[in-house]
């Protein structure tokens, strides 16, 4: 590629994470760029908050180190912000059965312990890497996980687990699409024991040692990374309040807002894209545009003086079959230091998603009453009096992965084959965590510089 070629300006549309990491990768590498966005701020729906000692995420609660792309992103600004890692004490998982929490198991010995999963299905552990792997490309989540371990681990394992990432239900969740590491998994080596055991073994280079895949924040709240990304593009080259943009096809390129660009990148939700792009034929557009989302509501909870069961864990999730309210819920002051004043403690919950959508409907109040009830069970204290409440709801949180991807992917690879220079990203595809979000901008923005 030339210098000329280089300079051209490129445009994004969206100031989330993905639209600010790859503006951040470009303009460091000489590419100039502007990012437009609907909003009056940057970061999407990261944006955290302080409170009397609170310190409160609205969005993602955390990130995962687990791909050497959010590892380096991390380490270069590392000199304007500081990581939080989580606390050892918070690795523990719980899932609830039977009104009370379970550790989820995390090994073979405690798997076979564990009074999650029933007999059988524990029997299935040590068959499972004698299975012939799967040859449904298009297999659910479900469908794999009963294959291979049985109804119990979907139930009490798979099924929370699927909650926790997606707000989903794994009968509808491709898991090429939704677990490609899974479905790769049992591709490879035929198991998920087998694999893992065999990647284990396999010698790591300098940078898979890096990739610890624990989790992280940022010290003050996840708003600061967003922050910090922004003054590092500058804030010359971010437009926000862009709700009407006017984007036109032109000889060799674009025009937004009458500016020329040689390269447009979407990353925002599938349901805005026929109005960013009125140009682009509807048989192309439709298949992307019907990505199913999961509703969810967001509620924090924070208490001054915590009298309620030990915290030491990440948090707990709650299967579909135990009929809760509560898809799940995270101990954010067990996760991370300073999160609550001293002897307090901040909580964040989950309702809705996929199997559970009206709950997303009712009022702040309601809501409040329904948690309240669940949540006093959960964590064993006889009254309810949080200093902070914060509810945040989202008609369209999550991206949902269905047997509907291949079409939409390939309707992506078509629409930026028949209009040069347009790129539609976001977690549209290529997954819906921190990491996927910066993994993807960082491997984009290497293609266009």
């Amino acid at each position: 590629m030339t210098k000329q070629h280089v300079k051209q300006p490129i445009v994004i549309i969206g100031a989330g994470l993905t639209g600010l990491t790859l503006a951040y990768y470009l303009q460091k590498n000489g590419v100039p760029v502007t990012i437009f966005e609907k909003s009056d701020r940057i970061g999407g729906v990261i944006k955290s908050f302080q409170y009397e000692g609170f310190i409160y995420e609205q969005g993602p609660n955390s990130g995962t180190l687990s791909n050497i792309e959010t590892v380096n992103l991390l380490d270069e600004l590392s000199g304007d912000i500081e990581i939080d890692l989580a606390n050892e004490t918070a690795k523990k998982r719980l899932i609830w059965k039977n009104n009370q929490w379970e550790a989820l198991p995390d090994n073979l010995i405690t798997g076979i312990k564990t009074p999650l999963f029933n007999f059988k299905d524990k029997l299935n552990i040590l068959l499972e890497p004698f299975k012939r792997k799967g040859n449904n490309p298009d297999e659910s989540i479900a469908g794999m996980v009963k294959r291979r371990l049985g109804q119990s681990f979907l139930d009490y394992a798979v099924d929370p687990f699927i909650s926790g990432i997606y707000a989903g239900d794994p009968n509808y969740l491709v898991t090429r699409y939704a677990l490609p590491k899974l479905y790769h998994l049992e591709q490879t080596y035929g198991s998920f024991i087998k694999g893992a055991l065999q990647k284990a073994k396999e010698p790591k280079t300098t940078e898979q040692k890096r990739v610890t895949k624990q989790i992280f924040s940022v010290k003050g709240g996840l708003e600061e990374l967003v922050k910090t990304l922004g003054e590092k593009i500058g804030q010359k080259n971010i437009q926000t309040g862009q709700s009407h943009l006017c984007i036109q096809q032109v000889e060799n390129g674009y025009t937004v807002n009458n500016h020329f660009f040689s390269k447009i990148i979407s990353t925002v939700p599938a349901d805005q894209l026929s109005s960013i792009f009125p140009f682009i034929t509807p048989t192309l557009l439709t298949p992307i545009q019907s990505l199913k989302y999961a509703p969810v509501v967001e509620v924090g909870l924070g208490f001054r003086q915590w009298k309620g069961r030990d915290l030491n864990a990440f948090g707990g999730l709650v299967p579909n079959k135990e009929n809760r309210h509560i898809l799940g819920l995270l101990f954010m002051s067990s996760i991370f230091k300073e999160r609550a004043p001293k002897n307090g403690a901040l909580f964040t919950l989950f309702i809705g998603g996929t199997k559970k959508p009206e709950l997303t409907q009712i009022s702040n109040e309601k809501l409040l009453s329904v948690v309240q009830k669940d949540f006093m069970e959960m964590m064993n204290i006889e009254t309810f009096n949080p200093e902070l409440v914060h509810i945040k709801s989202y008609k369209k949180a999550i991206a949902q992965y269905g047997k509907d991807s291949a079409l939409r992917l390939e309707n992506i690879e078509k629409i930026q084959k028949k209009y040069p220079g347009i790129i539609l990203a976001g977690s549209i595809r290529d997954g819906v965590g921190m990491a996927d979000r910066i993994k993807q901008a960082k491997n984009m923005a290497d293609q266009l510089i």
